[in-house]
């Protein structure tokens, strides 16, 4: 594991921006895994900052992100596409039609579910996964539990979970109680995974996740016998 600590955001953003784009020159045809929520986002306006100035070309990468919420279409504007599609996929020479997010709103969840993972396996696999960490360990929507969720899956979402992505949607009762998510085996498939968290109040879990015992009660734990991990925190 390579574990960075920052001293800004700013810091934080320029290098993960810095690594992704790395990435793509390494393998322009690459497969990056992506996440949503607030700490990509400085990332995110840095890479399309660096496309804009001809620094990368996204002509050829494909994406797929982590989970989505189940019920909302990807015109409502909470949903994980409308993100993507406004925070980085529309400001940049990506074809959409080779950026991938779960159907919330698929008739059959279940098969919705199959179908992605069989999806990542005719990508080749992901190349570079990005990820965040939720206050409870969470990475993607697995959450704590006896053990971990290896397949893409529906996932019931935790109180502190809903609690917590409140803050974007009306009320709390606006929030879904599901979602579906890449399951643990898929992120640990990743040929390299990048998980970044900032703020005071993530040095607890990023302690416990990294520096602790291994178990589904922290699910990000199982990242520490992952072969290529970097971790970026910043506490500010």
């Amino acid at each position: 594991m390579n574990y960075i600590v920052v001293k800004t955001y700013e810091e934080l953003s320029t290098r993960v921006a810095s690594i992704i784009c790395g990435q793509i020159a390494m393998k322009p045809q690459c497969v990056l895994g992506l996440a949503t929520g607030s700490s990509p986002l400085g990332a995110y306006a840095k890479i399309v900052e660096k496309n804009k100035a001809g620094e990368v070309d996204f002509s050829n990468v494909r994406s797929v992100n982590l989970d989505e919420y189940v019920g909302l279409h990807g015109e409502h504007d909470q949903s994980y596409r409308y993100f993507m599609n406004n925070n980085l996929f529309k400001h940049i020479n990506i074809d959409i039609n080779n950026t991938y997010v779960p159907d919330g709103c698929a008739e059959d969840i279940e098969a919705e579910c199959k179908a992605y993972d069989e999806l990542i396996d005719r990508l080749g696999g992901i190349d570079l996964q990005l990820l965040g960490i939720g206050y409870d360990g969470h990475i993607g929507f697995n959450e704590p539990d006896t053990y971990f969720e290896k397949s893409t899956h529906r996932v019931t979402l935790d109180s502190s979970t809903i609690e917590a992505n409140s803050r974007f949607f009306a009320s709390r009762d606006d929030v879904p109680k599901t979602a579906i998510t890449m399951g643990i085996g898929g992120i640990m498939s990743a040929k390299r995974v990048l998980l970044i968290a900032n703020g005071k109040g993530k040095r607890e879990i990023v302690e416990k996740a990294f520096f602790g015992p291994i178990t589904p009660s922290v699910p990000a734990s199982i990242l520490q016998l992952h072969p290529n991990l970097t971790v970026i925190y910043s506490e500010n």
